[in-house]
């Protein structure tokens, strides 16, 4: 449902990003989240999607969840706006990442996602980060 759904939401709003920068934020979010997860999900089990272990249920979150979120991330922002409100898209954002991983731990039908040693304080700390870098690499590399 969440993919439908973001998925949805990416492509009806999206007013300022082309085809190809989309086809580029989506190659660097899978590769990127797939670098990540292979030590974090995988290796270290901090994390993982349905089940623990590398399976077939959990390969839409890994390839097209995250991709249609940085998306609107990237599509919302306000890259020509003062640095005070572009402080206060980041924090809205990481609140609505933090909401939204919340309600993926709730247990079926909602939850889908779960935790090992991983808690909600760590995505906390990681998510502006992450943002951070989609937004370097966007502006180093996708912007035209």
């Amino acid at each position: 449902m969440s993919i439908i759904l973001f998925n949805v939401v990416a492509f009806k709003t999206n007013k300022s990003l082309a085809a190809k920068q989309i086809a580029h934020i989506w190659t660097f979010t899978i590769a990127f989240q797939s670098s990540f997860d292979i030590y974090i999900d995988i290796k270290y089990h901090a994390y993982w999607y349905f089940e623990k272990a590398v399976d077939w249920n959990s390969l839409p979150a890994h390839l097209v969840l995250l991709p249609p979120i940085n998306t609107m991330f990237l599509s919302w922002y306000p890259l020509h706006s003062p640095l005070l409100k572009q402080i206060r898209y980041f924090f809205y954002w990481e609140i609505t990442l933090l909401i939204y991983e919340f309600i993926t731990l709730l247990p079926e039908p909602w939850g889908y996602f779960y935790y090992g040693w991983w808690h909600l304080g760590y995505s906390a700390v990681l998510n502006p980060v992450l943002l951070i870098i989609l937004l370097l690499y966007f502006k180093k590399f996708i912007k035209e």
